[in-house]
């Protein structure tokens, strides 16, 4: 069965996510504006709380926007972050590390995944940089990362369905593949005839919420518990969407 994540960024996001038939949750910050970046311990505290325990919660940990090409004091910050995740109970991390050159920054990754403490690693969409993802492949299961999370090199994964199919051919079976990046319901079946293991979606709405001269004007991302419904529904899945999800922040 392929599974679902849903990339969260708050509790109650995680809460009807959980509900509605995720089998995994990316737990991040700042999507909208950075990509994705390291969220607090006190929110993976609230979330590993409030959503049941067959749900794996797996921590974004990247210290910054930008590229991912990391100096050793980044890379420090890092290895604490993973290690501050699984202490706290999280089932996995996410993470990603390159070369300047534009390869997989193979030292880097190690030291993660020893971090990781035989906890689930999956290695992002630094993946999708890269112009070579078959080598990349070979060297992340060498390294011991469980997944890796991309859309086929394009801005969205249903427009990158060939190189989602050579990777996961490549990978036979070594590697999981999960596809994101601009993922929409109405784009799974196509990503499924790729042979891909798992489907990432942000499932997200924007709050138009200004906070001022001093906390930003752009407003922020939640989640939408409608469009994580549409989802589970397009992978045959019964989660459902009470009336109490459509009033909540979404």
């Amino acid at each position: 069965m392929t599974a679902l994540e849903i990339a969260v960024q708050d509790v109650a996001g995680a809460v009807a996510s959980a509900a509605l038939g995720a089998d995994r949750l990316e737990l991040c910050a700042a999507l909208a504006a950075t990509g994705g970046i390291t969220p607090s311990i006190g929110l993976l505290d609230a979330i590993l709380a409030a959503v049941p325990s067959s749900v794996g919660v797996h921590v974004l940990v990247r210290p910054r926007a930008g590229s991912f090409v990391y100096s050793p004091e980044e890379l420090a910050v890092q290895v604490g972050d993973v290690r501050a995740a699984v202490r706290a109970g999280a089932a996995g991390v996410v993470v990603g590390a390159l070369r300047p050159a534009g390869s997989v920054d193979r030292d880097a990754v190690a030291r993660l995944v020893q971090a990781a403490d035989g906890r689930e690693v999956t290695f992002h969409r630094a993946f999708d940089t890269l112009t070579e993802p078959a080598p990349a492949v070979d060297q992340l299961v060498s390294l011991g990362v469980v997944r890796v999370l991309t859309s086929g090199g394009a801005a969205r994964s249903v427009d990158g369905l060939a190189r989602l199919t050579d990777t996961v051919t490549h990978a036979a079976g070594r590697l999981q593949v999960m596809a994101g990046g601009g993922v929409r319901p109405d784009d799974i079946a196509a990503l499924l005839g790729t042979g891909i293991d798992a489907v990432h979606l942000s499932a997200s709405r924007h709050v138009d919420e200004s906070g001022g001269p001093g906390g930003g004007s752009a407003g922020y991302t939640t989640t939408d518990p409608a469009v994580v419904a549409a989802a589970a529904a397009a992978l045959g899945r019964r989660g459902v969407l009470h009336p109490v999800d459509r009033l909540q922040p979404s």
